[in-house]
């Protein structure tokens, strides 16, 4: 490495190189100068949230035993409800390229791991498994990598301490100090999150803020509450679900350290703006993005994917809308989605191209005439954006999902034609014959359900999911027993029906 940063994964600063190419020797050096006390594993269990296991180091063979082999972890705990007690055993190996320096003690050695089974194959159910085996299918039958990056919006909840300067209801989009009061707290997770995955793209204040929460639950209630946003760069689909649960787990560790309480449950409040979990994706061929053709319009390869995004989208909401507070937000104007379309730089559209550089470059030059060398741009950075799912997102089957939608575009030659007849243009919530004409995504869990069993053939293909897995995520779907709730709580009396509305959005405040 030539240089280096503030923000640069300490261990590469360390090692002098970048985290792809650590190795187990490399792991040991780092824990004979650290004098590290400890390794920690980390992986993604069923429910979406990472799970850890720590272990002591006493000695440089029992260092070097652990990076080579892993240990044994409880699958039927781990994946309850899926996996035999009488076929429980897993091992968890580490990936060296994640390793990273715990920000909350300084003596830990940190992975995330994978899931192997007693032969040493990954464990199929398990759900970085299921994202590599398509990111896989994608690499095989297009002969492209799918890259893929998020968007994590959360409320951050803490006692207010300041009656000045409040923030307006619904306007606190890009808000700054002294009207936004947790930008420490956001500075102090960006920092980690940059220094561990070196994948963040920007953060700001989003448009909710509640002042006061009213709510059941002791954990949030009377807390004031500002939405915040942490956006990532595109890396390869399995890495960016890495980095994404980690984040998560990142930041609820800051706000925890924080006396705040930090949430990604898709709505919080009436009339206040829900959590999404907006995904961006592209396609990139021997590393270059080929969303755009050379004339600076979408290309054929983006349209068939955007065609694929929209074949499964009812259903993908299966994987990115869990839990029946979802369906409080994908309701018409509240900034979500409603209805399965896409268009140019549209927020009312389920897909969205947004501006992407493809037609301009070096823009600064315009307003800085004295800047003389210009910027050579090499990846290309168009991409097309779901904004359909919402922070109950899991993840990894998520990512799935849409790699398995993103090849099915690409290897199915009606997928632009399905692209072409679902291309809208102006706020569709404003036109009511375009409306009419485009199909509805699901008003509830219960309905999702239906669609991913249905549809089920979709993502068993190719054995990327297995059976079980579809079965599970119906089953957990149908138990939020959500059917016709916005009919049922319309027909309550006004005051009832806010408080069952808050009932129903807070039940979930840690889902995944």
């Amino acid at each position: 490495m030539t240089q280096t940063y503030a923000l640069t994964n300490p261990l590469s600063v360390l090692l002098d190189k970048p985290r792809e190419q650590f190795t187990r020797e490399d792991m040991l050096r780092v824990i004979e100068q650290k004098k590290i006390e400890r390794i920690t594993f980390h992986y993604t269990a069923l429910d979406g949230k990472l799970k850890e296991l720590r272990i002591p180091i006493a000695s440089r063979y029992q260092a070097e035993r652990i990076l080579a082999d892993g240990e044994r972890v409880d699958g039927s705990s781990l994946f309850k409800g899926m996996v035999d007690t009488a076929l429980s055993d897993l091992y968890v190996i580490p990936v060296y390229k994640t390793a990273f320096l715990n920000p909350f003690t300084d003596n830990s050695l940190d992975f995330i791991c994978r899931y192997l089974t007693r032969d040493g194959s990954l464990a199929p159910f398990a759900l970085d498994t299921i994202l590599s085996s398509a990111a896989e299918l994608f690499r095989k039958n297009t002969g492209m990598e799918f890259y893929a990056m998020g968007e994590l919006e959360f409320f951050l909840l803490s006692e207010s301490n300041s009656k000045i300067y409040f923030a307006a209801k619904q306007r606190g989009y890009h808000a700054s100090g002294p009207f936004m009061k947790s930008g420490a707290v956001l500075d102090e997770m960006v920092r980690h999150i940059t220094q561990i995955t070196g994948a963040v793209k920007y953060a700001h204040s989003e448009v909710g803020y509640i002042e006061s929460t009213r709510s059941d639950l002791e954990e949030i209630r009377g807390k004031q509450g500002e939405q915040l946003e942490i956006e990532f760069l595109p890396t390869p689909v399995v890495d960016a679900a890495d980095n994404l649960v980690l984040a998560r787990w990142l930041i609820r560790n800051v706000a925890y350290r924080n006396n705040c309480v930090a949430t990604f449950a898709p709505k919080l409040e009436e009339g206040v703006a829900g959590n999404g979990f907006h995904i961006h994706m592209e396609a990139r061929r021997e590393g270059t993005n080929i969303m755009t053709s050379p004339d600076g319009k979408l290309s054929p390869e983006a349209r068939k994917i955007i065609g694929g995004l929209c074949m499964y989208a009812d259903s993908l909401t299966g994987f990115g809308n869990t839990v029946s507070s979802a369906y409080l937000r994908l309701v018409p104007n509240q900034e979500a989605p409603t209805r399965i379309c896409w268009s140019d730089m549209n927020r009312s559209a389920m897909i969205r191209v947004p501006l992407g550089w493809s037609s301009v470059a070096n823009l600064a030059q315009r307003l800085n005439p004295q800047q003389k060398l210009s910027f050579k741009e090499t990846e290309g950075r168009q991409t097309v954006e779901l904004r359909s799912p919402d922070g109950s997102a899991n993840i990894h089957l998520l990512l799935a999902g849409i790699t398995m939608a993103a090849e099915w575009g690409l290897t199915h030659p009606e997928a632009e034609t399905v692209a072409q007849k679902l291309y809208v243009s102006g706020n569709i919530f404003q036109d009511e014959k375009l409306w009419n004409r485009l199909s509805a995504l699901p008003k509830s869990c219960v309905e999702s359900a239906k669609l991913i069993l249905e549809k089920r053939a979709l993502y068993e293909r190719s054995g990327i999911f297995p059976s079980s897995v579809i079965d599970y995520v119906a089953s957990l779907l149908r138990a939020e027993d959500d059917e016709n709730m916005n009919q049922k709580l319309i027909d309550l009396p006004a005051d009832d029906r806010l408080h069952e509305t808050r009932k129903i959005m807070h039940k979930d405040l840690h889902r995944h």
